[in-house]
């Protein structure tokens, strides 16, 4: 049987990026497994707008009374949730950026958090949508933030997660980054075996 896995980066180093070099290492390990496929979005070498109105009434238009226009701003959501739902592990790479995620990654955010198609609004609560599958936070940080009042991003990103339905998140944390070569070395290290005990559960 085959995993499926949607793997999302977001850093705007591209391959100076420690978030894409913890990416990089799960794609290696996981090309190295059996029944283990892949599928990449770089969510920063193919940016998305910032959600706007005449997208978010694409939306709230029925398919069948969209204009062109309107078919393809909404063709961007569908897509994503295609394939967010074509996958069985999501799994997102993301550095902190002033104590949150990138832009670009919010911006993927919007797209597949869509009221209707990934989650619902009822009497007791919005309802998840997307069952069946987990998720792995791959997250690089260049101080020590993970279990302070400051990392509001891993909250965030389980919340985000959570609404779709999506509510077995695993995090694996590569901290002080920015700390000197010691740090850093012995943090790329241990998130390096995280990842590996990620893909062997697979």
């Amino acid at each position: 049987m085959t995993t499926r896995a949607l793997l999302i980066t977001s850093s705007v180093l591209g391959e100076n990026g420690q978030s894409n070099a913890l990416a990089s290492h799960f794609e290696t390990r996981a090309a190295a497994r059996d029944g283990v496929e892949v599928t990449a979005r770089n969510v920063v070498a193919n940016a998305l707008p910032h959600l706007d109105i005449a997208e978010l009434g694409a939306w709230q238009t029925p398919a069948d009374e969209r204009s062109e226009e309107q078919k393809a701003l909404a063709m961007r959501s569908d897509e994503l949730i295609a394939e967010l739902r074509a996958s069985d592990v999501l799994v997102i790479a993301v550095p902190m950026y002033n104590l949150g995620i990138p832009s670009q990654l919010k911006a993927w955010f919007d797209r597949v958090l869509r009221a209707g198609e990934t989650f619902r609004y009822t009497e007791t609560g919005p309802q998840g949508l997307v069952e069946g599958k987990r998720a792995i936070i791959l997250a690089a940080r260049g101080g020590m933030y993970a279990g302070t009042e400051l990392d509001s991003q891993t909250p965030h990103l389980k919340s985000m997660l959570g609404l779709m339905g999506i509510k077995d998140v695993d995090v694996v944390y590569a901290e002080g980054l920015n700390m000197g070569d010691a740090t850093r070395g012995a943090a790329l290290k241990e998130a390096f075996q995280a990842i590996d005990q990620q893909v062997d559960a697979l």
